[in-house]
């Protein structure tokens, strides 16, 4: 037996919305149905998808496997379906895109440039954003995300895994010293920016004893990547950086990855309000900047990053090294 679209499908709105009776209100159907479809694909693939308790679906291991792939899988069949006789079809009307600072300034832009210039009946209105934004309540059509995407109600389409590491200049390590555990960084001038999905002064990090929440003291502070990153090489302090913002400061040794068992998940996805290959114009849209943010001149830099075992949130008692100074 092969698994279908339809199921996955279904697989992902019910990973994402934690309980098969969630999902069956926003697909439309019946909580059996979501539980059917799941079944299903289960017995296809041999493996158990969900931990399944009286009120929630917990992901498993392997079902955390196929979330990272399964938006690929139907994103390829929706690239398929859409290479048939509705591509000659002209991409015309207005797009609404917004997207954070670092990632819309630097990446994001270039490719709505290039976009306009191959589709010139496409109105497109790109807004650099350092906020949380409501795309059913501001009209947004998409909206480029680097991080969690919190709301149940929005479609996610997966670009590339990320993840925010540690950084510092080596003057700042030279003259300050290099942490060694977690609980260090509360001794340490740290440089914070509010990240659309994180509490300031408060960085929450995945690493090898699990999942620890910090409390860090701003040495400075702003709303804008590129100005925190030329603070960190100016040696003015710690910060909490995508990878692709400073992958190229890496390389050259303007930059030194500090405390590198320690991350921060930071997906970046294109998310709508609707399917967008039920729109041509936001499929064409999400399609060309996905595909030129893998590859090309404006792509983001990526890395293959080790498996770090341990995702279980951690108490001060369980973690008595870790406790903030």
């Amino acid at each position: 037996m092969k698994p279908l679209a339809q199921d996955l499908e279904v697989f992902i709105v019910a990973a994402r919305r934690g309980s098969f009776a969630a999902a069956a209100t926003e697909l439309g159907a019946s909580p059996a149905y979501v539980s059917k479809r799941v079944a299903l694909l289960e017995r296809a693939l041999g493996r158990v998808l969900f931990l399944r308790t009286a009120r929630q679906a917990v992901l498993s291991s392997d079902g955390e496997v196929l979330l990272s792939k399964a938006q690929r899988v139907l994103d390829a069949y929706a690239d398929f379906v859409a290479d048939g006789p509705e591509t000659d079809s002209v991409a015309r009307g207005s797009v609404r895109i917004t997207a954070s600072s670092g990632i819309g300034c630097n990446h994001v832009a270039p490719l709505v440039s290039e976009l306009a210039l191959l589709h010139p009946e496409l109105d497109i209105r790109l807004e650099i954003v350092d906020r949380s934004v409501d795309l059913v309540e501001e009209n947004v059509d998409i909206d480029i995300r680097v991080g969690r995407v919190r709301e149940p109600h929005l479609l996610v389409h997966p670009i590339a895994q990320g993840r925010r590491i540690l950084c510092a200049a080596p003057s700042y390590l030279n003259r300050r010293g290099m942490p060694e555990e977690l609980g260090d960084l509360a001794g340490h001038s740290c440089l914070v920016m509010r990240e659309r999905d994180e509490v300031f002064e408060r960085w929450t990090l995945h690493g090898p004893i699990g999942m620890r929440t910090i409390n860090v003291t701003a040495a400075l502070s702003t709303n804008h990547g590129d100005i925190i990153r030329n603070w960190a090489i100016a040696g003015r302090g710690i910060m909490l950086r995508s990878y692709w913002d400073v992958a190229k400061g890496l390389a050259n040794g303007q930059l030194v990855h500090v405390l590198p068992l320690w991350w921060q998940p930071a997906d970046i996805s294109a998310v709508t309000k609707v399917r967008s290959s039920s729109v041509y114009r936001y499929y064409l849209c999400v399609r060309y900047i996905r595909e030129r943010l893998r590859d090309g001149p404006f792509a983001l830099a990526t890395k293959r990053w080790p498996e770090t075992p341990g995702e279980t949130e951690l108490t001060l008692e369980e973690a008595p090294a870790l406790h903030e100074a």
